[in-house]
């Protein structure tokens, strides 16, 4: 029972440091459409009032949450690389080191999730109803640039991030196993001692 146990959490941690490989490319990859298609209607970086299509200011609003993702999904990388440092993608017996990865690693995936969701959404809005869309049509065919109306890149965070906390969900589901083997372990190896007594 130890092994498939053991094969499992190691394929865990393997797969929760990829999830969060996964956020720090989604992280890079959000500002492309509307960089491709709002920043070259802002007349003067200098004065962003001046501007050929009205909204388009939430490309340069954004720019301070896009840092905080990628700095955040670095983080998170980090922790994942963590459950490997304590050894928790191979130990048998898991001790507080493993338990306290396991926990930061947790925690953060989950608050993470929940603080960018919130924004993602919020900023989704914004460019849906903010941004004017004929004004962008007009200038994208006057100035050969690219024409974006689609939320893709705001819709992808619902992939991601469920992905990120399916892995978290496992992580803590691995937890409960490995504490439960151990108990067993400790109940036999109990058992033995007064056998031979």
């Amino acid at each position: 029972m130890y092994t498939k146990q053991i094969k499992c959490q190691k394929l865990l941690c393997i797969v929760a440091v990829i999830a969060c490989a996964i956020t720090f490319l989604y992280a890079l990859g959000l500002m492309t459409d509307l960089y491709d298609a709002l920043y070259s209607t802002m007349r003067n970086p200098a004065d962003l009032t001046e501007t050929d299509v009205p909204g388009s200011i939430l490309y340069y609003d954004m720019q301070d949450f896009n840092r905080s993702l990628l700095k955040f999904s670095i983080g998170l990388i980090l922790l994942a690389c963590l459950l490997f440092l304590t050894q928790t993608h191979a130990r048998r017996k898991y001790y507080v080191g493993n338990y306290v990865s396991v926990g930061l690693y947790s925690v953060a995936a989950v608050a993470y999730t929940v603080w960018a969701h919130a924004r993602i959404e919020g900023y989704k809005a914004a460019f849906l109803t903010q941004v004017d869309f004929e004004a962008l049509k007009k200038h994208a065919k006057m100035w050969k640039t690219a024409y974006v109306d689609s939320t893709f890149w705001f819709d992808a965070h619902y992939v991601v991030y469920a992905l990120l906390l399916a892995v978290t969900a496992l992580l803590l589901v691995n937890l409960i196993w490995k504490i439960r083997l151990m108990k067993a372990e400790q109940r036999l190896i109990a058992a033995g001692k007064e056998a031979m007594a």
